[in-house]
């Protein structure tokens, strides 16, 4: 199967590449480079043995699409490319509803025009709003408290339209929780563009002493120690997930929402210790004003995942920040020679 990744050379499309590679689908990458570099193309040919085809261009790019498709003769798209910080989402919302739902209406009527109706879809689990129950399954009420999420919430809708107009699209949106971690060669991880939007990068940046501290977004939540709890997934399981979405969607029609996330969650402060804990290095950090649009809590139930895609996440914490932490002594060793 040839399958296209929009947003490919990002942090989770890399990873997402590795495993479809790995399984045996024939990978197109497809990104604008604003949150990425070409240079991971190197690593991924490192990691896999061979060149991976790469088209620079924009996913509001509706003709570029539509040759592509064709030229690599596409059966199947998973759907990365999206501007995804809370924070900035607040600050831009134009930008977000620009890049986010027209670049995916662009998607899909080049996929039309193409006759591929396969499609997997980056969502989020901010597409469920403030959580109205613990942990979070796929028949929570969805709502959004931020542009970020709200993009995130027009796309499956408009999905999930689009698969009632027609039996022969196959839609799986993927709600990813809070991924994290890098790929065990230490060549591929989070590298944003920039200052990090994400806890992660952020924490592993101030351990290798490139910033001086980490803010953390409030400590009066109604969680055990007051900071934020999320649901983090090891980026190499979420991966793995996209890969078992594709084999689900091989033989199953209709629109899907499944979440991928471990079902725990760890707290801002947890973060800090386990990276800490994974470098060896000390996390200053400050406790700063709450942070618009955060919610307090947010974890996983998921079940549907198992059931439906035979997927479950197998890595630690202790796995992701190891992995994290390789990756950043990587960038930091690659910088210096």
């Amino acid at each position: 199967m040839n399958v296209l990744l929009t947003g490919g050379t990002g942090y989770i499309g890399s990873h997402t590449a590795v495993v479809l590679l790995q399984s045996g689908y024939r990978v197109v990458l497809y990104d604008n480079l604003s949150n990425s570099s070409d240079a991971v193309l190197e690593k991924l040919a490192q990691i896999t043995g061979q060149p991976i085809p790469f088209i620079k261009g924009d996913v509001r790019d509706t003709e570029l699409l539509i040759s592509t498709l064709a030229a690599h003769r596409i059966d199947a798209v998973v759907h990365f490319a999206g501007l995804k910080a809370v924070g900035e989402s607040v600050e831009k919302p134009v930008d977000y509803y620009a890049n986010n739902v027209q670049g995916t209406i662009s998607l899909l009527q080049a996929m039309q025009s193409a006759q591929v109706k396969t499609l997997v879809f980056s969502s989020s689990a901010t597409v469920y709003g403030e959580p109205q129950f613990l942990p979070l399954d796929e028949s929570h009420p969805t709502s959004a408290t931020n542009p970020y999420g709200r993009s995130k919430l027009h796309i499956e809708e408009m999905l999930k339209d689009v698969a009632a107009s027609d039996p022969a699209w196959g839609i799986a949106c993927l709600r990813y929780f809070n991924p994290v971690g890098a790929h065990e060669s230490g060549l591929i991880g989070e590298n944003p563009n920039g200052v990090p939007n994400n806890l992660m990068p952020y924490i592993a940046q101030v351990a290798a002493g490139q910033r001086a501290e980490l803010s953390v977004f409030g400590a009066d939540y109604p969680t055990a120690d007051g900071t934020g709890v999320r649901d983090y997934i090891h980026v190499m399981d979420l991966a793995q997930g996209h890969a078992a979405a594709l084999a689900f969607l091989s033989a199953t029609i209709g629109w899907h929402a499944v979440n991928l996330g471990t079902g725990k969650g760890y707290s801002v402060l947890d973060m800090i210790q386990a990276v800490e804990k994974a470098s060896g290095q000390r996390v200053p950090y400050k406790i700063v004003a709450r942070r618009a649009g955060d919610v307090a809590a947010c974890y996983a139930d998921p079940k549907k995942a198992g059931e439906a895609l035979n997927w479950r996440a197998t890595r630690t914490l202790d796995d992701m920040c190891a992995s994290t932490w390789r990756f950043q002594q990587s960038q930091r060793l690659s910088v210096m020679s």
